[in-house]
């Protein structure tokens, strides 16, 4: 039963959509614990869509739209606070909007690369922003006091694309993975006012596609498609002290291969990822596969194949859970305990509603149009539209994440709330 203050809420919803619209009008609500949406149909077509604002109402899960474009968001960072997002949508500009109060507002346009761009971190400490491009450069972006953002320069030293980019957890250097069958390690030096970098080439055979740090600012983890998993030492003795030994290995000069971990059959691997504790790699391949490598169990690779389209992002919420993403557009909950690897939960749950049935004049339209009168629309049962493209954490740690962030080709941007997922999932346990 609606309480009065929502159905005078739906009201207003309608109303604006109304005028706004030019003719929608509120064909149908469906208010259930996992699919709370409302239904907007315009009398003269058969389109129609659904309102992402009204997730945020439940608390699951909030969408964030920035203007009015449409335009697939490649990669996307947060800053420290949270009231910051830089995004790409998918050309060569990298757009930044901040919240004020309610609304995200642009705030300004990074526009010096000439290609589109492929990857953006940025450093919660030093408040500096990488990014990397098809054009073979990356750029770090550092912010003056009139909150005009300057570049400065990268000798990345590739001669093919630069695919992604990684601050250390420390933030005095960055990996940068490329086409060139090498990973640049980028690091600033003080007499000349840029960034250099050194090369792990050997023994990488094709594309670098994704790479995370290890918590300990030395290791490296990266994916490449040559279907190869590998761990480096990145260890940079001009400004670092020696490093110990640790788990994945004792020896730990620039370039050290650690570990590698042949993926046979999974085909390029698109996301890698470190746990909290460093002695786990998970990473993810076109074959929908989750694989997880465990270093305390003499590095050890679990693997499980899934019944979904292949995943584009994992990341680790505990040092037992994790969450993957791709193809399916949906976030899934999976854990690694012992020496297996369990599917828990899918993190949208959203069921869609089709109303009645077709009147005389859709079933004209869809002749019309489609040559068919299906009642069918081009809508999935996500909250996400097309594939999602990134992960990252927005609140908490990989120790104990309590919310985390998706961006897709679909051009929206999800808030997931875990706390609030795990109280709608019976007998889901995270924390």
């Amino acid at each position: 039963m609606l309480t009065d203050s929502f159905a005078q809420f739906l009201k207003l919803v309608k109303l604006k959509f109304d005028c706004d619209l030019c003719g929608w009008y509120l064909q149908e609500f469906v208010l259930t614990a996992q699919s709370p949406r409302i239904r907007l149909l315009h009398p003269l077509s058969t389109l129609s869509f659904f309102s992402a604002g009204l997730y945020s109402i439940f608390t699951m899960s909030q969408t964030l739209t920035f203007g009015d474009s449409c335009a697939p968001i490649t990669c996307h960072a947060w800053n420290k606070e949270r009231n910051q997002i830089a995004f790409s949508p998918n050309n060569n500009e990298v757009h930044i909007y901040q919240k004020e109060r309610s609304e995200w507002k642009q705030t300004d346009n990074l526009v010096e690369h000439d290609m589109r761009v492929m990857g953006i971190d940025w450093a919660p400490n030093t408040n500096r922003i990488v990014t990397c491009s098809v054009d073979r450069n990356a750029y770090v972006w550092t912010q003056a006091e009139d909150g005009k953002w300057n570049t400065t320069l990268v000798l990345l030293r590739i001669n093919r694309a630069a695919t992604c980019v990684k601050w250390s957890p420390m933030e005095n250097k960055f990996a940068v993975g490329s086409g060139a069958r090498l990973i640049s390690i980028c690091y600033f030096e003080k007499e000349n006012n840029w960034w250099v970098s050194k090369h792990i080439k050997k023994p990488i055979r094709s594309t670098v596609t994704t790479l995370d740090w290890h918590p300990n600012n030395i290791l490296l983890v990266a994916g490449s498609t040559d279907f190869k998993v590998r761990v480096f030492s990145a260890y940079i003795k001009d400004i670092e002290d020696q490093p110990g030994p640790n788990v994945w290995g004792s020896k730990l000069p620039l370039g050290q291969l650690l570990a590698e971990f042949p993926s046979s059959g999974s085909g390029w691997v698109h996301s890698v990822s470190f746990s909290a504790d460093g002695n786990k790699v998970a990473w993810v391949g076109h074959d929908s596969s989750i694989n997880v490598a465990d270093a305390a169990q003499g590095k050890t690779v679990f693997k499980i194949k899934t019944e979904y389209l292949p995943f584009l992002g994992c990341i680790w919420i505990s040092n037992n859970y994790l969450i993957v993403a791709g193809h399916s557009c949906i976030p899934l909950l999976y854990s690694h305990e012992g020496d297996q690897i369990k599917y828990i939960a899918k993190l949208d749950n959203t069921q869609r509603k089709e109303s009645g049935g077709l009147s005389a004049m859709k079933k004209f339209q869809s002749l019309d149009r489609q040559a068919r009168i299906e009642t069918s629309d081009t809508f999935l049962d996500s909250i996400h539209q097309n594939a999602i493209t990134c992960i990252n954490l927005y609140k908490g740690s990989k120790a104990d994440a309590v919310k985390f962030s998706t961006s897709g080709l679909d051009g929206q941007l999800v808030i997931w709330d875990l706390v609030s997922l795990e109280k709608t999932f019976d007998g889901l346990k995270i924390f």
